[in-house]
């Protein structure tokens, strides 16, 4: 059977700095069109009015806080000066271009939670080794932009009913990714195990998609961070 993706033994010895790697699509900043330079600049609107605690950055499962999470925000996040960063279909770089472009402009919040990589890992899109730069990056920036931010780094969730070429990937880079943890202000937590039942199948009550979470989706994800959340924000 063809391997999922690298070995394990491969993938642990990439290093977590791509200085002596080629430039690739992952790190290169980049911003997109349309709708989507209007929601970039909502959050630079929102930012610039300050009170901000607490930053949630990433895709449209981040995204998604706003639609089927939206009563979750509520209970977990109304109260904690939270605002939302994430945009549909968006990759490492266009997190990159976004930070470099006003979304964290003169803010320094107690907290950003980053879970960001799934939509670089369809296929023709970026290696294993391109996803651990790009999310890295993305870490790097923060840490250069908001030294005082502590950073909530989340495992990219499961995606597939069952697993696959692409969950394999993902899980082998969530592998690599967990070395963060040990940069200062950064906590990487692994929460993508409780999306996923004990047959290793994603439930359609959770992701009726194998991708995007339903209400009980956001509740498992609130309720899988907020321990930690809670103690980063001296809570």
């Amino acid at each position: 059977m063809k391997s999922l993706t690298l070995s394990l033994s491969i993938i642990l010895s990439i290093s977590l700095q791509a200085a002596d790697r080629p430039a690739h699509s992952a790190v290169t900043p980049e911003p997109r069109s349309g709708g989507w330079m209007k929601r970039h600049e909502s959050f630079n609107q929102r930012v610039a009015k300050g009170n901000v605690d607490l930053v949630f950055i990433g895709d449209s499962i981040t995204h998604g806080w706003e639609g089927r999470g939206k009563e979750v925000w509520a209970k977990y996040y109304a109260k904690r000066n939270a605002v939302n960063l994430g945009i549909g279909g968006d990759r490492t770089q266009h997190v990159l271009w976004r930070l470099d472009n006003g979304n964290i402009k003169d803010i320094s919040p107690k907290v950003a939670v980053v879970m960001i990589g799934t939509n670089n890992s369809g296929d023709g899109r970026n290696t294993a080794e391109e996803m651990i730069d790009g999310v890295t990056a993305v870490i790097d920036k923060l840490r250069a932009k908001l030294p005082k931010t502590k950073i909530l780094l989340l495992d990219i969730f499961p995606r597939g009913q069952r697993i696959n070429e692409q969950r394999g990937k993902i899980l082998q880079v969530n592998q690599v990714l967990s070395r963060l943890n040990a940069r200062p202000h950064v906590t990487f937590l692994r929460i993508g195990q409780n999306f996923v039942s004990p047959d290793g199948s994603i439930a359609k009550d959770i992701m009726p998609d194998f991708l995007h979470l339903t209400p009980e989706g956001y509740e498992i994800w609130a309720k899988s961070i907020e321990p930690t959340l809670a103690r980063l924000m001296g809570e």
